[in-house]
């Protein structure tokens, strides 16, 4: 039997209970738990500060050792008296006697450890109390089950509210972060006296006592004087910090005011703070505030008969430049959540991330969120300097996203310091809009029962790292994300919209045949004593036709520059597919050649060399499809056939295609089909469908176990086109206009770049080809399975 030393509650204590807002928290939590009609009251009465009682015990000691010229002891009292707090009250008048009464530095001494004691916080509740009893076979006892069994009963029995916001039974241990001495008073309704009891924890600070050696009971206290009243009064004496009353200003503002979600329904959790009795402002989150936002994003989260879903509002009022009030709501289904926060499980094995299954899904339960972006940059214009500073003050006050609990803030999640969505490292090294921390003021809300496995860890240092807990935090990125990208639309259609410019050189060859004509036509009428002008009009018209011509020719490189910026956007996005599959086939060849080691049968050693020579052949292939896509090889147009670089390229995916057990068919037709194209650039778009439908059948095999992946590629000739058609979960129609713009991503965050298909249709047009869903092929789930991909114009 393991026995427990006094000291192990000391250290349990510092490492659950962190700080101090976290010690409140607990408390301030248990009085809700109790069921107080009127909220959780605390009380700071404070008659001299920490650091004035030290400072001052120092002073009093030197004079009573003696050391070097020791001040009067009539000093001494004048200058404790006067680091007294006079809004004390009761407790100052108390002081200032105990100083009068002091005849030497020894009585001084006892009396400023009279004064220290006076000083305390009192946490009040209205709640249900504690009888003698519950007070020795509860309180005491330190990780109690009674709440955790009846959340457990609550969830099984499928209700909507968790009984208790608290259940690990460690809540107590918060008073001994805030002070040494602990006092309770309770009662409950029919109870006719005050239950109390008295902890002074430096008693378990004895290394040699157990825990059973120290003698903490329960007892009875004085009568009641309103028969009916119930609650509870938790008091902590000999105070381990320094409080002033700057400090609890700020404590209210910084943690009391974001305990209870601003925006939430939930009633009854008023917490109400006093100074040395005078009452301390908790500002409130005013909903006019939130009316100064420049753009939101909210957030549904459901289990539905089809599985989960996310429904998301998104609205822009105005984003830093006039355009219309926008609202975009969206629908992602099972199948785009399990792709865009799941993703292949081997990707995410690879990428170092923690292993998540697509059930967590449906595990975590349904949750919600709210945030709102404002726009530092622009918040100032159209208001005066103190409506501005108003607003600023309170957007650095609540700035932040926090996660709320049953209407009860989880720490520490939107603390200063606290960056849990990563959105100070996404929004730098995103493109467009910076959706940071210091922008962005929100809330999610997650319930006990509704979210069972969203679990905080015992030191309350965040939620345990769960899958379920992955899909909370990714599925908010996502929105943020989706957010931006929404803003990045608008302004690039709205803001950044430019009108095409036609090149027309037969435009500028008439106007310069037109001004040469005119020049003629006004020589023969001008005096000869004009003809300067005449030769003036000439030389400008000469000037004009150099100026067009050079004109053409930068017109001529900028297009020729773009087409070298997206050949390289291309290639980039190459070099990550190509490194993948050397690296994989590298790996293969490793493996072969480790198991020669242990080979000795000849015919064996036969077998594995071919297998090392097929893998290294598949390497070979990949790189000679990664010559076209060269710059140089890029911007040159060829005539080929058509067929034959199709078929290059699926040969070269062979392997992959047997690794993701892909069921291939290719339709081609009777004869060859030629085109004069950038090789590379068809080289590009084929890549990227490949890869796309590579990814979304991976995702659709984990969400179904019958599920066998097939990919239909067919080629037709005039004009010359591939259909591309895979059976996965398909792109819905809400969607259908949004993947091919730029940024616009569903995979999962390993992947979510959104250039691919950007960059594909890009690539086809260059070839006067398009590449688009066709908007007359759907699978059985009602979305669109099949890219047209037009590899040249009508006239090849």
């Amino acid at each position: 039997m393991f026995k427990v030393t006094a000291r192990t509650v000391l250290e349990l204590g510092s490492e659950l209970i962190s700080s101090d807002a976290i010690a409140f928290y607990e408390l301030i939590k248990n009085g809700i738990d109790a069921g107080s009609q009127n909220g959780v009251t605390i009380n700071f009465d404070i008659v001299l500060g920490r650091r004035d009682y030290q400072e001052s015990k120092s002073q009093i000691l030197s004079a009573i050792e003696g050391e070097g010229d020791p001040p009067d002891l009539s000093e001494l009292k004048d200058e404790l008296s006067s680091k007294l707090n006079t809004e004390a009250d009761q407790l100052w008048d108390d002081a200032n006697d105990l100083i009068e009464e002091a005849d030497t530095y020894e009585d001084l001494l006892e009396a400023l450890e009279e004064i220290d004691a006076l000083s305390s916080i009192t946490i009040s509740d209205t709640g249900s109390g504690m009888s003698l009893t519950e007070l020795d076979t509860v309180f005491l006892v330190i990780g109690t089950s009674s709440r955790k069994s009846e959340i457990d009963a609550a969830i099984a029995c499928g209700k909507s509210r968790a009984p208790f916001l608290g259940e690990k039974g460690i809540g107590r241990l918060s008073a001994m972060r805030l002070g040494d001495r602990l006092s309770v008073r309770t009662t409950r309704t029919n109870d006719t006296h005050y239950n109390l009891i008295d902890i002074d924890w430096s008693e378990f600070d004895d290394a040699s006592k157990l825990i059973e050696d120290i003698d903490v009971k329960p007892r009875r206290g004085e009568k009641k004087e309103a028969p009916d009243f119930r609650g509870t009064d938790i008091k902590i004496g000999k105070l381990n910090a320094d409080w002033s009353e700057k400090r609890v200003d700020r404590l209210a503002m910084d943690d009391f005011s974001l305990l209870v979600n601003p925006l939430g329904k939930v009633s009854g959790q008023r917490i109400a703070v006093f100074w040395n009795g005078k009452r301390v402002n908790i500002r409130r989150l005013e909903k006019s505030f939130l009316s100064h936002a420049n753009a939101l994003v909210k957030g549904k989260y459901r289990i539905g008969d089809a599985g989960p879903e996310l429904e998301l509002r998104i609205e822009l009022n105005n984003i830093g430049f006039e355009h219309p009030h926008e609202v975009s709501i969206e629908t992602a289904t099972a199948d785009v959540l399990h792709g865009a926060l799941v993703g292949p499980k081997a990707k995410r094995r690879r990428m170092n991330k923690r292993d998540l299954d697509y059930s967590a899904l449906n595990r975590v339960g349904p949750f919600d969120f709210e945030l709102f972006w404002f726009n530092r940059s622009i918040q100032r214009k159209g208001k005066s300097t103190g409506e501005y500073q108003a607003l600023r003050n309170l957007l650095d006050q609540w700035m932040g996203v926090r996660l709320y609990r049953d209407g009860f803030r989880v720490y520490p999640y939107g603390s200063e310091d606290d960056d849990w969505l990563e959105l100070d490292k996404t929004a730098l090294a995103s493109k467009g809009y910076a959706l940071n921390r210091i922008q962005l003021v929100g809330q999610v809300e997650i319930g006990r029962l509704q979210n069972p496995q969203l679990i905080d860890q015992t030191n309350r240092e965040g939620l345990r790292q769960t899958p379920e807990e992955a899909i909370l935090k990714e599925t908010v990125q996502f929105a943020v994300e989706r957010l931006r990208d929404e803003m990045n639309r608008v302004t690039k259609e709205q803001k950044d919209a430019k009108e095409p410019f036609i090149a027309d050189e037969t435009k500028t060859a008439d106007l310069e045949k037109r001004m040469k004509t005119a020049i003629q036509s006004i020589r023969k009428v001008v005096p000869s004593e004009h003809r300067e002008v005449i030769q003036e009009l000439e030389l400008m018209r000469e000037e004009f036709a150099r100026y067009a011509a050079q004109a053409r020719e930068r017109i001529a490189d900028m297009e020729k520059d773009a087409d070298q910026m997206l050949a390289m956007a291309g290639i980039g996005l190459m070099v990550e597919v190509v490194a993948h599959e050397l690296t994989r086939s590298a790996e293969d060849a490793l493996d072969v050649l480790n198991s020669l080691k242990r080979k000795t049968v000849p015919d064996e050693i036969r077998r594995r060399l071919e297998s090392l020579r097929a893998s290294m052949t598949s390497i070979s292939k990949r790189l000679r499809i990664l010559d076209p896509l060269s710059v140089t090889g890029r911007q040159r147009k060829e005539r080929f056939n058509l067929d034959e670089l199709l078929n290059d390229i699926l040969e070269a995916h062979v392997a992959q295609f047997e690794r993701h057990q892909i069921e291939l068919n290719v339709l081609l037709p009777d004869r060859s089909v030629q085109v004069s194209a950038v090789k590379g650039m068809v080289v590009q778009v084929l890549e990227n469908l490949i890869s796309n439908s590579v990814y979304w059948m991976d995702v659709e095999k984990q969400r179904k176990m019958s599920f066998r992946p097939e990919l239909t590629i067919s080629l037709e000739d005039n004009p010359p086109r591939i259909r591309f058609s895979d059976n996965g979960p398909g792109v819905s129609k809400q969607y259908k206009d949004r993947i091919f713009d730029l940024f616009f991503s569903l995979k999962d965050k390993s992947r979510r770049r959104g250039l691919g298909l950007y960059i594909a249709r890009e690539a086809a047009e260059h070839n006067g080809g398009a590449l688009m869903l066709d908007p007359d092929a759907f699978n059985e789930e009602g979305r669109f399975s099949t890219f047209d991909y037009r590899v040249v114009g009508e006239e090849p």
